[in-house]
């Protein structure tokens, strides 16, 4: 049975590097207590058996695969959690960081059972954060040059979007929306419930006059009504290169104050990545950098001896 840390004892610089990220230390904290809860809802078993009360050990994880980390310093906040002052965490490399395999991240020392109690669950923030950091990277590389930047969405794990979205961030990537209530997102069933995208789209701008405003569309004929309505952020669904490419030259000819942000969406690939950008849309929007991202291999080795 775990007995945390409380938040108020855990390190100052650490917390206030997460907020500083855009992350709310507490809310973090609450998520690692109830995460070290599932997995301890009584004793670590096989360490309280095979692992002296009074041992000490130290240890380093190390990537295992060329990549970016991000969640370091989550996992710090795990070992904190769990050890309070009693471990030492150093070394640890800043999120966002190209590392190769074998490179050494972070290295943590302490009491060698709670290091191997916070082990999994400070492996289960890091890896996944670090997947989505990687895959991230991935895409930004394949539009280097091309003036698009890649978009996450919010496909994302309940309860873990502020953290899936930060990974992103680390990847190089640009956040959409964080909610349905920070910008307005008229999607195909709006707009068959409005009667059409420029009613929805104005039906939104009446209701919320100071909220941006983003609309999907189809074709271009969607596309010309809300050019000459204003709209100023549309999203390109499902469209082939070409398409997009007409979308962006009628785009280009109302001049840059009457420009729309062009989003292109919608079964993308990373194979496809740089043909689509190269239509000179501004935005890739890809849910599958958080909805079904590989974890990135990393491993905590303890020092033998």
């Amino acid at each position: 049975m775990i007995t945390a840390v409380p938040l108020d004892r855990l390190p100052t610089p650490l917390l206030d590097e997460l907020a500083a990220a855009g992350l709310e230390p507490a809310a973090i904290h609450a998520q690692i207590v109830e995460a070290l809860t599932e997995d301890l809802p009584a004793d670590d078993v096989t360490s309280v058996a095979t692992i002296s009360h009074d041992a000490r050990g130290a240890g380093v994880f190390a990537a295992r695969e060329p990549g970016v980390v991000a969640g370091l310093g989550i996992a710090a906040l795990v070992f904190h959690t769990v050890l309070g002052d009693e471990v030492v965490v150093d070394d640890r490399v800043p999120d966002g960081s190209r590392v190769g395999a074998g490179d050494v991240v972070m290295r943590v020392s302490g009491p060698t059972r709670g290091l191997l109690t916070a082990e999994r669950t400070a492996l289960n923030y890091a890896s996944h954060l670090s997947g989505i950091a990687t895959a991230t990277s991935h895409w930004v590389d394949a539009l280097a040059g091309t003036g698009a930047q890649v978009l996450d969405t919010r496909k994302t794990l309940p309860t873990f979007r502020a953290l899936q979205k930060y990974a992103v961030r680390c990847g190089g990537g640009v956040n959409h929306r964080f909610s349905l209530s920070d910008r307005a997102m008229v999607k195909d069933n709006h707009v068959v419930a409005a009667g059409g995208v420029v009613p929805a789209y104005e039906a939104v701008r009446a209701a919320y006059p100071d909220l941006r405003v983003e609309v999907e569309v189809t074709d271009l004929d969607q596309l010309r009504a809300l050019l000459a309505v204003g709209c100023t952020e549309i999203l390109l669904d499902n469209m082939d290169p070409a398409t997009m490419a007409e979308a962006v030259r009628l785009n280009n000819l109302r001049g840059p104050a009457g420009r729309a942000t062009l989003e292109a969406s919608g079964g993308l690939t990373l194979h496809r990545a740089r043909e689509v950008a190269e239509t000179g849309v501004d935005y890739i929007s890809v849910g599958a950098l958080t909805h079904s991202v590989t974890v990135f291999d990393l491993g905590l080795d303890l020092d033998e001896g």
